[in-house]
């Protein structure tokens, strides 16, 4: 059988760490052409060099920046056939506490940078024939929680602007789609992972009893990306072992984990 992305062109934003570099080696391996963007061109071209792919440096949310890139890697290889976004940037406050240093940031990336890519990507591919742009949304957007208020609804603000980019884009056979991942251990979520009473909190209210993988997304994306996926979009695909059927644990959930497992808090 042939590669799955043979002859693709795949640009990822993020792609050198993370759920981003689990997807640029999976890519890689199926035979695309992988451009990693990054804000760190130097760690972007050390990735790139091992997969015998190419890195740009990016900032998703620098508008004419995006689109130069874009454009440049577009008249590069001819095309782009696959993007995808893990650009990601997470802090955890309640409303309360929210100030615009805080807020803004967050909404930059996540929501305004992250539409600035489902346009850069969607005009681009209209042009040469279309293509498949993969959104990295989070559980979060569909489960409430504390203290997610301004990382969660700039998620659920892009689930709703990727069916939007799907309808409008249709006809040039551009699609788009979004994963929304549980709690998996990358560089941005490690400070939750130090938490062994959270994980085994989260870990019981995932119906398949385990935590994610950057694997698991990697395959996700491998599948979107394909030509197996081609009648699919405008959807957000969960990949939670089945945790959007639970609420995400509370304080509540905590203190009763606790009292039952006290070697968690050491």
């Amino acid at each position: 059988m042939s590669p799955r992305l043979e002859n693709k062109v795949a640009f990822i934003v993020g792609g050198a760490s993370g759920f981003g570099l689990a997807t640029s080696q999976r890519f890689a391996a199926e035979g695309a052409h992988v451009v990693i963007a990054q804000r760190r061109q130097g760690l972007a071209a050390e990735v790139a060099d091992q997969l015998g792919g190419s890195a740009v440096a990016c900032d998703i949310t620098d508008f004419d920046e995006l689109n130069a890139v874009v454009d440049q890697v577009t008249k590069s290889h001819g095309r782009i056939d696959i993007g995808v976004n893990y650009a990601g940037f997470e802090q955890s406050l309640p409303i309360s506490e929210l100030t615009p240093d805080t807020l803004e940031p967050m909404v930059q990336v996540q929501l305004i940078g992250a539409i600035w890519f489902l346009r850069a990507m969607g005009n681009s591919m209209r042009a040469t024939g279309g293509g498949s742009v993969i959104s990295t949304s989070s559980l979060t957007a569909q489960n409430p929680a504390r203290g997610l208020a301004a990382y969660a609804s700039s998620k659920a603000g892009l689930e709703y602007a990727t069916q939007i980019a799907a309808v409008e884009y249709g006809v040039d056979n551009v699609r788009f789609n979004c994963i929304a991942a549980h709690l998996i251990e990358t560089p941005m979520t490690k400070k939750h992972f130090e938490n062994k009473l959270g994980i085994a909190a989260v870990t019981n209210q995932t119906p398949l009893g385990r935590m994610g993988h950057v694997d698991d997304i990697a395959n996700a994306a491998l599948f979107l990306a394909s030509d197996e996926a081609g009648y699919i979009s405008g959807e957000t695909l969960r990949v939670d072992g089945a945790a959007f059927t639970q609420k995400l644990p509370s304080i509540l959930d905590y203190q009763l984990l606790a009292a039952s497992r006290p070697e968690l808090l050491t």
